[in-house]
């Protein structure tokens, strides 16, 4: 699994010419799922990325974590998170997990984060989306295997 997570003072998506999430405050996350992910793996990520301190105290230290701040979360399918382009100038995504047990691993994490965090919006899974966003910081983090 990777995730590359924005904290932002807003965010939106949206497909088709219609927005399908939106927040204030709080981190856009791009989801990439792996061959090799599960609900555990999910589950392990979710708890980083509720748990990362990157909002700064009444100091300026980056020391609050999404919970503190009572930030937003905007979750947003991205396949080609999983990019090998070790050999030419074409991309292999060979790495990135099946579509559909993708789908059923990003749902589950949307899910999972509904119970902690009160706003949790996010994109449609493998469609065409448009991100747009105010990045704070700016100040974005990599979450994937080599990190966690």
């Amino acid at each position: 699994m990777r995730l590359v997570v924005q904290r932002v003072q807003e965010a939106s998506v949206e497909t088709g010419g219609r927005t399908v999430g939106k927040i204030c405050r709080g981190f856009l996350v791009l989801v990439g799922v792996g061959k090799t992910d599960t609900k555990e793996t999910a589950d392990k990520y979710l708890k980083k990325l509720l748990g990362l301190r990157i909002f700064e105290d009444e100091n300026g230290k980056t020391n609050l974590s999404l919970k503190d701040v009572d930030g937003e979360l905007l979750f947003v399918s991205q396949f080609t998170l999983y990019a090998n382009c070790r050999k030419g100038n074409r991309p292999s995504f060979t790495e990135a997990g099946d579509p559909e047990y993708a789908e059923a691993l990003y749902e589950y994490m949307i899910h999972e984060a509904s119970g902690t965090v009160p706003v949790v919006q996010h994109g449609v899974f493998g469609a065409d989306m448009k991100v747009k966003l105010i990045n704070d910081g700016p100040f974005t983090v990599i979450l994937d295997e080599h990190i966690l």
